[in-house]
């Protein structure tokens, strides 16, 4: 990786960093609270890097849930990365290892980082993407070992940690405004999670809420090219 490449990604991921790390250490500070070994925090920031479905997999680790309904529910619940990749296909390379890790190390965050910023004159797009995926890993994964080594030596009160996934949500949403400065996508998202809210079981929410929303963004988009 360049030096302009890295400092390029460096200071657009720094707000993701400010998130990650605290929220990797909640999610640490939990498994280990749970039970579970700390090096357990670092391998799954590593091979699964999934907040949300990291922080699920705690509850059903404690609850001596089978490892297949664990890889069930995680599949379930990041299958919402498949809507966010269709707006990525054209910038994921055609082949190569850079193909295959922004496929796995696409979250929600950095989907939020890559379509809201743009690289700096003479950086090359597809090297600037896989540094502000790689560097965004970098930070969890360093949030999760933080937390799980605070959560073995250190007697830590871990209620309320969980609500640090709601609050980047929330810091991502007023990003994207702030770079879209336009109220419908908004909108149509508000209108389908309540939809979704209304229709749909708690287990199926988040996939009808999102289904919803890419339904409503194509109707908004062709009534408004």
């Amino acid at each position: 990786m360049s030096a302009p490449v890295f400092a390029a990604a460096l200071r657009a991921c720094l707000p993701v960093a400010c998130g990650y790390v605290p929220l990797g250490m909640a999610f640490g500070l939990l498994l280990v609270d749970s039970g579970q070994p700390a090096w357990l925090a670092t391998l799954m920031g590593l091979v699964v890097f999934a907040g949300s479905a990291q922080f699920l997999a705690v509850g059903l680790l404690a609850a001596g849930t089978a490892l297949v309904d664990i890889f069930l529910a995680t599949l379930l619940l990041n299958l919402r990365h498949v809507f966010y990749g269709f707006a990525m296909l054209e910038r994921v390379p055609a082949r190569g290892w850079r193909r295959w890790y922004q496929i796995f190390s696409l979250t929600d965050e950095t989907w939020s980082l890559l379509t809201a910023t743009a690289p700096p004159p003479g950086v090359e797009r597809v090297r600037y993407d896989c540094a502000i995926a790689a560097l965004n890993q970098f930070w969890w994964v360093l949030g999760c070992t933080l937390g799980a080594l605070a959560g073995r030596w250190l007697d830590v009160d871990t209620r309320g940690l969980d609500f640090a996934l709601t609050a980047l949500f929330v810091v991502l949403v007023v990003e994207q405004w702030r770079a879209v400065r336009e109220p419908w996508p908004f909108l149509v998202a508000l209108v389908a999670g309540a939809c979704g809210w209304w229709l749909a079981p708690p287990a199926q929410f988040l996939l009808v809420s999102l289904a919803l929303t890419l339904a409503g963004l194509l109707v908004a988009r062709s009534l408004h090219p």
